[in-house]
C-alpha cells in the first residue's frame, strides 16, 4: 500500500507545483516532506509529468480566453457607444492595441511557419546527401 501512497503524493505533488505552489507549500498540501518534493524534482520523469501537467492546464486557460474572447471583444465594441467620453476612448485604445498586438502574432506565426516548412524541406533535401568519397 506504501507504493499507492507514493504514487497518490507524487500526482498531487505535481499538480500542486503545476498550479504554481512553492515547493514547501506543495509538499505540504502532497504530504510529503519538503526534501522528497525537492528529490523528485532532481528526477528527470517527475519534471517531465511536471512539464506536461502545466502543458495541460496552460491549454485547458487558453481553451477558457478562446470560448470568452468573444464576448470580451462584444464588450468592448459596446462601450464604444457609452456617454462617457472617458470610457469611449478607453475602449477605443484597448481596440487599437489589441488589434495591433494581435496583427503582430499572426505575422510571427506565418513567419514561424514559414521558416518549418523551409527547415523541413532543406533538411529532406540534405537527409540523402553524402559527402563524396
Amino acid at each position: 500500500m506504501k507504493g499507492h501512497d507514493r504514487k497518490q503524493g507524487g500526482a498531487a505533488l505535481i499538480t500542486a507545483l503545476a498550479g504554481g505552489a512553492t515547493v514547501q507549500e506543495a509538499a505540504r498540501q502532497a504530504g510529503v516532506s519538503e526534501a522528497t518534493a525537492y528529490r523528485r524534482l532532481r528526477d528527470a520523469g517527475f519534471c517531465q509529468q511536471l512539464a506536461e501537467a502545466r502543458s495541460a492546464m496552460i491549454g485547458r486557460a487558453v481553451g477558457v480566453l478562446a470560448r470568452v474572447s468573444t464576448a470580451a471583444a462584444a464588450t468592448l465594441a459596446g462601450l464604444l457607444r457609452a456617454e462617457s467620453e472617458s470610457v469611449r476612448l478607453g475602449a477605443a485604445r484597448s481596440i487599437l492595441e489589441l488589434a495591433t498586438k494581435m496583427r503582430e502574432s499572426e505575422e510571427l506565426e506565418q513567419r514561424i511557419a514559414a521558416l518549418e516548412e523551409r527547415t523541413a524541406a532543406a533538411t529532406q533535401t540534405t537527409s540523402g546527401w553524402r559527402w563524396p568519397a
